[in-house]
Order: C-alpha cells, then sequence, then structure tokens
C-alpha cells in the first residue's frame, strides 16, 4: 500500500491512504468512465479512444501492458495505463491516465505516474512515451515532475494531441 500525505480542509495534515492495484476486469466501467468523463470535458472521444476504452484486454492488456487503479478506502478514485508500442523507438506508452475530478489534489496521478515508470523500469524499457494536449496544463506539470522531456515527430492517431513527451529510463 501507498501512503501519501495531503492538507485537509482545515489545513491541519491529514493521512490519505492511496492503495494501488493492478486492474482486474471488475474495474473494466471504472477504466471507461474516469477517461471518457475527462475527453468529453475538453473534447470528443476518438477511434484510439474507443478502441483502448471499450477492449482494453486487446489494446492494452495482451501485449505485454497493464492497467493500475488508485483506490481510496477501496473505492476507485484513478487508473493509468501501459501500453506497448510496436512502432516507435519508444518501448511503452504512458497512457490513458485518469483521476476522478473531486479526489484531483491528493497526489493520486503522481503515484500513478510513478507506478507505470517502475513498471516500465522492471521490464528493463528504455523509454516510456505519452502524448497530450497543452490545454490539460496540471497533466503537463505532472509529467514534466515525473521526468518527462517534450519530444516532435512521432506519428499520432489522435487529433486533440499537440505535444509528445518521453522519459528516457
Amino acid at each position: 500500500m501507498y501512503h501519501y500525505f495531503a492538507k485537509s480542509m482545515d489545513t491541519k495534515m491529514k493521512s490519505i491512504n492511496i492503495e494501488l492495484v493492478n486492474y482486474e476486469p471488475k474495474y473494466r466501467k471504472v477504466f471507461r468512465d474516469l477517461n471518457k468523463e475527462w475527453i468529453d470535458k475538453y473534447f470528443v472521444m476518438e477511434e484510439a479512444d474507443y478502441k483502448a476504452l471499450d477492449n482494453p484486454d486487446e489494446d492494452i492488456l495482451n501485449d505485454g501492458g497493464c492497467i493500475i487503479v488508485a483506490l481510496l478506502e477501496g473505492v476507485p478514485i484513478g487508473v493509468c495505463a501501459m501500453k506497448k508500442m510496436k512502432i516507435t523507438k519508444h518501448d511503452y506508452e504512458l497512457a490513458k491516465m485518469a483521476v476522478a475530478p473531486k479526489y484531483h489534489g491528493l497526489g493520486a496521478g503522481k503515484l500513478l505516474g510513478q507506478a507505470i515508470i517502475d513498471k516500465a523500469k522492471s521490464l528493463n524499457a528504455k523509454s516510456l512515451f505519452l502524448e497530450s494536449n497543452t490545454i490539460l496544463e496540471p497533466a503537463i506539470n505532472l509529467y514534466r515532475k515525473l521526468g518527462f522531456i517534450e519530444i516532435h515527430g512521432v506519428a499520432t492517431p489522435y487529433e486533440r494531441s499537440n505535444i509528445q513527451m518521453e522519459l528516457k529510463l
């Protein structure tokens, strides 16, 4: 179990226990719903979104990827995937990271991102890739804090993607 400390509303330190677990079929709906929520808020769902969110086993897990779920008191509050890349020089893609809006600020995104980095390292990956959109400033800031740097030139299936980043491991 991972432990993270965050300030509560009354400015006193309150212990927040966020547990990270591997994806199981029971988390399929939450994986889809959390991602669809942020995509619908800022963009529109695209073919690549439907492929990953409707078929996580085929699109992510069966090719050597993984999905990690963040739980707060047993309730799923966040998800993140690591997808095997086939065409580029990058080994894996950090993908489909989402945290329920009411749980933003607790550190779940950082824990999920670090867990994906640790998983990639355990598989002897040399790099992690991600793509996003600069309108998602908190996400871009998180990726930079995790060590990702901006790169260019990787083909993307997403119309909304206007930034690509890489982390050398």
